[in-house]
């Protein structure tokens, strides 16, 4: 397991760290730590986006990530989580970098505490990409969706999509049978709401291309 950096355990003076989610991490269900608390949160100056997983071994599934773009606004949860659990987490997100996130840069519900520090996982860049074509995970894709149903109501959904670059990336029809180790459960309107709501995204990422509901994930 990953030792916790000595920078962060001299900023950690309460015992706490955040970390700001923007894909799976916003739904509490996929946590895997006793977080202490969490917050709906925008980054300011970040964009998220889709981007084609490391080469490594496994399925070519595509990655969100999040990279510096002037005027650009994401929304997420600020998760507060223990100090002894954060080298856990940098497991969970390994192939990201982890990154202090500036006061200026965040927007939250709710006051931090004191000496709490906070980050942010970026996909790292160096590593080269998988030589199979990038595809997303439905069950991934399902995970982050109900998170921010959750947190950010359905305009939170229509702002994920709609401010999430690389949608054009061909989705993997897995719900019936999960990848994703962290698969959730979704409800009957759950389900018709993403698939609708995705349907509009892709017809948009394909400038003006039919994607029709039938079609939509294929048949990989």
């Amino acid at each position: 397991m990953t030792a916790i950096p000595e920078n962060v355990r001299s900023t950690a003076g309460s015992g706490l760290v955040a970390y700001f989610g923007y894909g799976s991490l916003v739904n509490k269900a996929t946590h895997r730590t006793e977080i202490v608390d969490a917050f709906p949160a925008r980054l300011l100056g970040w964009r998220r986006c889709w981007r084609p997983r490391p080469d490594m071994p496994g399925f070519p599934a595509a990655l969100l990530t999040v990279r510096r773009e002037e005027g650009a606004v994401c929304d997420g949860l600020v998760v507060v989580d223990r100090l002894e659990n954060l080298a856990a987490v940098d497991l969970r997100e390994a192939r990201y970098r982890r990154l202090p996130v500036a006061t200026h840069e965040l927007e939250i519900s709710s006051a931090l505490p004191a000496g709490c520090p906070v980050y942010v996982y970026e996909a790292e860049t160096t590593v080269p990409p998988h030589p199979e074509p990038p595809k997303i995970l439905q069950s991934y894709l399902d995970a982050v969706l109900q998170g921010f149903l959750a947190i950010h109501g359905e305009a939170g959904v229509r702002r994920f999509l709609a401010e999430t670059h690389g949608f054009e990336t061909p989705v993997h029809a897995d719900r019936s049978a999960p990848a994703y180790p962290r698969s959730v459960v979704l409800s009957d309107a759950e389900q018709a709401l993403f698939d609708a709501l995705l349907a509009e995204r892709r017809q948009s990422a394909g400038r003006g291309k039919n994607f029709p509901i039938s079609g939509l994930f294929g048949s990989e």
